[in-house]
């Protein structure tokens, strides 16, 4: 089975994460807090955000569109609602991914516990919302 996917639905998704990140990182949200925890100097000279904003787009197309194959199989497999399967893959997805491997990346590089809850939870958010967007817009047949 080659599971159904809306790219419409991906490129917004994808686009969600821009704003998710824009949001929890300013310095009103959780961005002073996490840039004191990691020690990153807003003022620095000479640092562009160019390089890493290009990968996180193009990381974050590549996180919406496995999301969107899984939740389809999800749906067609448990016979559910796509919205239900959508949400269910991306908590079960980031649990078992991305919330693993922060924790036990970071406990060895011996992080604080502080930014790695800020971060995995950052991550959970973003998950949320591209699980959202594509499970409201699922591939047309559904």
């Amino acid at each position: 089975m080659v599971p159904e996917i809306n790219y419409w639905a991906v490129l917004v998704a994808t686009a969600s994460t821009m704003v998710v990140g824009t949001l929890w990182y300013t310095p009103r949200v959780f961005g002073a807090r996490w840039m004191r925890l990691t020690g990153v100097d807003p003022g620095q000279a000479g640092v562009s955000a160019v390089g890493p904003i290009v990968a996180t787009v193009v990381v974050s197309f590549v996180t919406a569109r496995v999301l969107a194959g899984a939740t389809y199989i999800a749906w067609w497999f448990y016979d559910t609602g796509f919205l239900v399967a959508a949400l269910v893959t991306g908590v079960a997805l980031w649990l078992g991914f991305t919330a693993a491997r922060f924790v036990t990346h970071d406990a060895f590089e011996g992080r604080p516990v502080a930014l790695t809850t800020l971060n995995v939870a950052h991550e959970l958010v973003t998950v949320l919302v591209m699980a959202l967007v594509l499970g409201l817009w699922p591939p047309s047949g559904v």
